[in-house]
């Protein structure tokens, strides 16, 4: 049985082929998601529609992840970086039953995992940002399991 984890780090292989050489979607969710998670539908299910979500409001994503990388031009961020920082994005904006918490832990682990030795506290700072500004504008709805730890956001938020 596959994890959710494991669908993550394929969709962000999968977002970084897609920036890197373009193509066809359909080619990429076959190649690398559909043929990975053949005997988990569920975890191959949650793979694909990460990985569409994330290209559908990859536009919005980029500008809020562009607002909290201070210092940094989104060019310049590491692919995978920048995939990881997109694919999170996508589930706080649109996976209500994901909470926040997970969405940065699970990147957090992936980055450490593929990426530069900077770029799990990078990631977390970035993400850490993008969650409270969507959270103070209203843009962050969670529901069921995805309300674990919202307390804690609205805490923060009202501290500041």
């Amino acid at each position: 049985m596959s994890t959710r984890r494991e669908a993550r780090k394929r969709v962000m292989q999968a977002l970084y082929a897609h920036e890197r050489a373009g193509g066809s979607v359909e080619h990429i969710v076959h190649t690398l998601i559909n043929t990975e998670f053949e005997d988990d539908p569920k975890t191959r299910e949650f793979a694909e529609d990460l990985f569409r979500t994330t290209l559908e409001v990859e536009e919005e994503a980029d500008e809020v992840i562009q607002d909290h990388a201070t210092n940094w031009d989104l060019r310049r961020i590491t692919a995978v970086d920048r995939a990881l920082l997109r694919m999170a994005t996508a589930e706080f904006l649109e996976f209500e039953e994901i909470p926040p918490k997970v969405s940065i832990d699970e990147a957090i682990e992936i980055a450490k995992a593929y990426s530069t030795d900077d770029s799990g506290p990078f990631v977390n700072g970035v993400l850490d940002a993008v969650l409270m500004d969507l959270h103070e504008q209203g843009r962050l709805h969670k529901t069921g399991r995805g309300l674990i730890g919202m307390e804690a956001i609205r805490e923060r938020a009202n501290s500041q």
